[in-house]
């Protein structure tokens, strides 16, 4: 599978795009002009590209488009929004005129429902934005929504679905995983998980 991947260079994303490639699947490895792209996969194609301003040709050639990027905790509300609402999307957007297809949203626990009182309300608002437009986008997708994220490799012993302890821990190793998972995997379309790992 041609698989593209936002935030590639991420801390989640860059587990991903090794594991994917580590298991045969040819990476086209989305990335900003300044991210250092040295741990990519040798193979890994890689595509020059900003969220917020993205070219109508950004996802040519993907079978499955994977967003696992962010704005990042440090931003603005604005950056917040212009990056994890509109830029997925706008991802959403380029994947399914591309014929894509499917599409996995990396999204996060609270994303359903976002607590106004929250001091994440503007970001889970952001990501419930983008999950429900992926969901009306008429394309094939998975949305996984880790609780916690630990920069942990984890053992790949994970839980998903209701049963999932909303207080638990998520390693990004894991998380990687599920989307890797969630990219070729039919038994996991169109539905929204939660996750968590359990050791």
């Amino acid at each position: 599978m041609n698989v593209l991947i936002a935030g590639s260079t991420g801390n989640t994303g860059l587990r991903l795009s090794n594991q994917l490639a580590d298991a045969g699947h040819h990476v086209i490895a989305l990335h900003r002009g300044s991210s250092d792209t040295s741990k990519l996969p040798e193979n890994a194609q890689l595509r020059q590209a900003d969220l917020t301003d993205l070219s109508d040709e950004v996802c040519e050639g993907a079978d499955v488009v994977v967003f696992a990027a962010g704005s990042g905790g440090g931003t603005s509300e604005e950056m917040t929004e212009k990056v994890d609402r509109d830029g997925a999307k706008s991802l959403i957007d380029k994947a399914a005129k591309a014929g894509a297809n499917r599409f996995v949203m990396l999204s996060s626990v609270g994303a359903d429902n976002p607590d106004p009182d929250s001091e994440l309300a503007n970001y889970l608002q952001a990501k419930h934005d983008a999950d429900e437009y992926l969901k009306a986008s008429g394309l094939s997708y998975t949305i996984v929504r880790p609780v916690s994220l630990t920069d942990d490799d984890g053992q790949r012993n994970v839980r998903l679905g209701d049963d999932v302890d909303p207080s638990g821990k998520a390693a990004r190793g894991d998380v990687a995983a599920i989307l890797a998972r969630a990219a070729t995997d039919d038994a996991m379309l169109n539905k929204t998980f939660l996750m968590e790992s359990m050791g």
